[in-house]
C-alpha cells in the first residue's frame, strides 16, 4: 500500500504532468519538424546545389551488384548493398538544428512572459562578497553596511506590451466614435 501511496504523490506532482506533456508534445513537434525539412526545406536547398535529392544522397560501402549504379537507396539495399546514408543523416541535422531553435524560441517567449522578482542581493562595498540587500553587518567581513530597500516585482515584457497596445487600440476606438458622431 504504501507503494501504491507514493506512486499516486509522484503521479500528482506537477513535474511529474509536465514531463508527459513535453514529451506528448515533442513527439508531436518531431513529426512536424521531419516534414518541415522533407518536404519544404530540403527541395530547395536541393534545387540550389544542382538538384540534388538528400534523401536518396548516399554511397554504397559493400555488396550489391558489382558495376551497378543505384538510383536509389531502397534499389542498393534491395540487391543486399550496404549503404552510407549521408542524406539521412543531413535530414536530420537539419530536424535537429530547426527544432532547437524552435525550443529556443518557445522558451525566450515563456520567459518574457514572467514577471521579474526584484533583486534582493548586492555586493558587499568592501569585500564583494553577495550579502542581503536588508543587511546592516557583512557575514563575510563583518564590516558596517547600510540597509537597502527591495524594490517592486517588475512587470513582465509581455504584460507591458499587452498595456500599451490596449492604449493605443482605446485612442483609435474613441477617435472612431468622435468620428462615427460627426457624421
Amino acid at each position: 500500500m504504501k507503494l501504491i501511496s507514493e506512486f499516486k504523490t509522484f503521479i500528482n506532482k506537477g513535474s511529474a504532468i509536465d514531463m508527459a506533456v513535453g514529451i506528448i508534445v515533442g513527439s508531436v513537434m518531431t513529426s512536424v519538424v521531419n516534414s518541415l525539412v522533407k518536404d519544404i526545406i530540403m527541395p530547395p536547398v536541393g534545387i540550389l546545389v544542382g538538384n540534388v535529392d538528400f534523401s536518396q544522397w548516399f554511397y554504397v560501402i559493400s555488396g550489391g551488384e558489382p558495376g551497378v549504379h543505384y538510383n536509389t537507396m531502397e534499389a542498393a539495399t534491395a540487391a543486399g548493398a550496404t549503404t552510407l546514408n549521408m542524406g539521412t543523416f543531413l535530414n536530420t541535422v537539419i530536424s535537429f538544428l530547426i527544432t532547437m531553435f524552435a525550443v529556443f524560441i518557445i522558451v525566450k517567449v515563456a520567459n518574457s512572459a514572467r514577471a521579474k522578482g526584484p533583486v534582493t542581493t548586492r555586493a558587499c562595498p568592501y569585500c564583494q562578497q553577495s550579502i542581503s540587500k536588508l543587511a546592516t553587518k557583512c557575514p563575510y567581513c563583518c564590516s558596517a553596511v547600510k540597509a537597502e530597500e527591495i524594490g517592486q516585482v517588475e512587470e513582465a515584457e509581455l504584460t507591458k506590451g499587452i498595456k500599451s497596445l490596449t492604449a493605443k487600440v482605446g485612442k483609435v476606438a474613441n477617435a472612431a466614435k468622435k468620428v462615427a458622431k460627426i457624421k
